[in-house]
């Protein structure tokens, strides 16, 4: 329907879904599922490389070591991507499993609580020693000291066409998408709230925003909480392709001397794919966080390849930045708006999220139509950091 504000149609809708990246076309799509009106507004392309939903592949896994919050979740967004890939006529998910590596002489090494985590949920895992895994995976060159966690439910999810999944599955069921259109302010009453664009103004009952490391900007009461971090991720060419296809090689998590890594085998592209949890620690306005990345960044990827993963050490293939958005404890942010009911969040997901969109876009449209969500979100509210 449409209305008029300051001499500019208005649409209206039920929901307005702000930045329709990982997180956000899934909500879109689940809104829409459930019948409900709703327009999701993206700043980029659909989908972009300019925020944290691109690099061609992204690691699912069911042990969390960050927290064992997340293993419902994880286990629900598993069932939930599954669901996706039916009608897709690209595979999403390839389940070629998932290891997460550590000494198993610190109690709070990624190995240690993955186990944990598998211990703690009846996960079905193998425990190998850095020979059996070597030897197991013979792209892998990890030293006998460590110890990894097997789990054959992980592996990697083709991310850009999990969002393109997510936008034409809500297609289908009558959402509105638009891209290259960007949100400048919104306003609320009693009632309904306005949100305006460089194209548009739209009303809505509810408005969910997942913009990432621009949530800060549109919400400043909540920029404190939330950092955005520059991230970059590598390919390298294996001199020993056939150990880095998917049926070789698991997806990791290292946590190893050298800082904590994590790698996707070959796929789409050439060469297998690592990158460095927090990399520089270079913070910031995202628009001043350099996109192109440097040699620098090159060189403290392959230094960690050729030392762990020697055989796929050869030409460097390609890089690419990417963001993260922080919170002070790495975990999620997941609520209603600490001052508007009927504004909903989903940021904060610290370098781990997209694994999850899928539940992600589940549990923020439950909060939007329904105020609740059944899933255990209470250690990602936003109370936690009065």
């Amino acid at each position: 329907m449409l209305v008029k504000d300051a001499g500019k149609a208005v649409i209206e809708c039920d929901v307005v879904v702000v930045r329709v990246g990982g997180m956000g076309s899934a909500t879109v799509y689940h809104l829409a599922r459930r019948g409900y009106d709703v327009v999701g507004i993206e700043q980029y392309n659909i989908p972009h490389v300019r925020g944290s939903s691109h690099g061609i592949t992204r690691i699912f896994r069911l042990p969390q070591y960050e927290n064992t919050n997340y293993v419902p979740i994880a286990r629900r967004a598993l069932e939930l991507w599954k669901d996706l890939g039916v009608d897709h006529p690209r595979k999403l998910l390839h389940q070629v499993g998932s290891v997460d590596v550590g000494p198993d002489d610190d109690d709070d090494s990624v190995y240690t609580n993955s186990k944990r985590a598998c211990t703690t949920h009846n996960i079905d895992h193998g425990d190998l020693t850095g020979a059996e895994l070597n030897k197991r995976f013979p792209g892998y060159n990890l030293p006998e000291k460590y110890r990894a966690v097997f789990q054959p439910d992980g592996g990697f999810l083709d991310c850009e066409q999990c969002t393109v999944a997510h936008v034409e599955s809500a297609h289908a069921h009558g959402a509105t998408v638009r891209a290259r259109e960007t949100v400048q302010d919104w306003d609320h009453n009693e009632d309904s709230i306005t949100i305006r664009t460089n194209r548009q103004a739209y009303t809505a009952n509810q408005l969910v925003i997942t913009a990432g490391a621009w949530t800060g900007q549109l919400l400043p009461s909540l920029a404190d909480i939330l950092e955005p971090e520059r991230q970059v991720l590598g390919w390298f060419q294996p001199t020993h392709p056939a150990q880095f296809e998917p049926e070789r090689c698991p997806v990791f998590v290292a946590d190893v001397e050298e800082g904590h890594f994590y790698g996707v085998p070959s796929y789409e592209v050439p060469g297998f794919k690592v990158g460095k949890f927090n990399h520089l620690g270079e913070t910031g306005i995202p628009e001043d966080l350099a996109n192109e990345p440097s040699r620098e960044d090159e060189q403290i990827l392959r230094e960690f390849v050729e030392q762990y993963f020697p055989k796929a050490g050869g030409p460097t293939m390609r890089l690419s930045s990417c963001m993260f958005t922080n919170t002070p404890d790495e975990d999620f942010l997941l609520d209603t708006h600490p001052d508007y009911e009927n504004v909903v969040v989903g940021a904060g997901f610290s370098g781990h999220g997209f694994k999850f969109a899928s539940v992600i876009g589940e549990i923020l449209a439950d909060l939007a139509v329904d105020g609740q969500t059944t899933h255990g979100i209470e250690p990602f509210r936003a109370a936690r950091f009065d």
